[in-house]
């Protein structure tokens, strides 16, 4: 019996590893849904700094400052042509200031010195604009603020405005299966009345690069490079900076697999220096 037991375990451990590869490498960003289908991402970053760099190039060093954003996606494929998903992201932020610990965000405060709260909500919408090109897809969204202030005893929560965000994805694998490269072009727009926010009328370009090797059939690891330049239209404000970092995904279930990453800011104009910290749960139904 306990013989039968352990095969049958090592049986649905290797449907799952099976199940596992055809998740990891085959529903990147770039690829939809099946009519029916359903993705489910949560997904945690906390950003942490303790310095910072003027648009002179001047590093400043402060009492560390903490943002952590929560967001939850959900997406459904709606065409039999796999080639349009609707769905709705939700963000929920948590920051402190004044040197509180690391891991004081997670304790949803709202205070002198912290801030918590449900930050924005966005219906979208994911397609495939070339049906020849099944590894091409374009995300939209519009970002819609569900809070009063931006900043409130001199805590900052989120951007206070609406954001047009345009995503396009775009991936290849190598031949033999161990080496993907995907790439992305966020294009957003953040427009509101201009005294509510110091982002609204900007336009923000953010290119990122990432490369995954896969040493084992559910098993990632990554590298990333990522960077981003804010235009303000109206003041003349510009800001900017670079992101590298790696991380790993590991598939739990053949519907369940676990995302790790770190970032740290390497470089930038007008911005913090800090360092990332995420984790992500990736449901994907069958």
């Amino acid at each position: 019996m306990k013989k039968f037991l352990l095969v049958s375990l090592i049986a649905i451990l290797q449907l799952s590893w099976l199940n596992a590869q055809s998740n990891l490498q085959t529903y990147t960003p770039s690829k939809l849904l099946n009519q029916g289908q359903w993705d489910v991402k949560w997904f945690n970053n906390l950003y942490s700094e303790t310095q910072g760099i003027d648009d002179q190039q001047k590093i400043s060093t402060f009492d560390r400052q903490n943002f952590f954003t929560s967001s939850l996606d959900i997406f459904t494929g709606i065409s039999a042509e796999q080639r349009l998903n609707v769905g709705l992201l939700l963000e929920i932020r948590s920051n402190t200031i004044g040197g509180a610990s690391l891991s004081s965000p997670l304790g949803f405060r709202n205070s002198a010195e912290a801030r918590s709260g449900i930050s924005s909500i966005a219906p979208a919408i994911k397609f495939n604009p070339i049906a020849t090109l099944q590894n091409f897809s374009i995300q939209s969204a519009l970002s819609i603020p569900l809070f009063k202030n931006e900043i409130e005893h001199e805590v900052f929560l989120d951007q206070k405005g609406f954001t047009w965000q345009n995503r396009l994805f775009f991936d290849t694998t190598s031949s033999n299966e161990k080496f993907q490269f995907f790439s992305e072009l966020n294009l957003e727009y953040n427009f509101g009345k201009e005294a509510e926010s110091y982002a609204n009328d900007s336009l923000r370009v953010s290119p990122g690069l990432f490369v995954s090797y896969f040493p084992s059939q559910n098993f990632t690891l990554l590298l990333l490079a990522q960077h981003s330049n804010l235009f303000d239209i109206s003041n003349n404000f510009s800001q900017n900076y670079t992101a590298l970092g790696g991380g790993t995904k590991y598939q739990l279930t053949p519907s369940l697999n676990i995302e790790l990453l770190y970032t740290s800011f390497v470089r930038g104009n007008s911005t913090g220096l800090g360092k990332t910290y995420n984790i992500g749960l990736r449901y994907l139904s069958n």
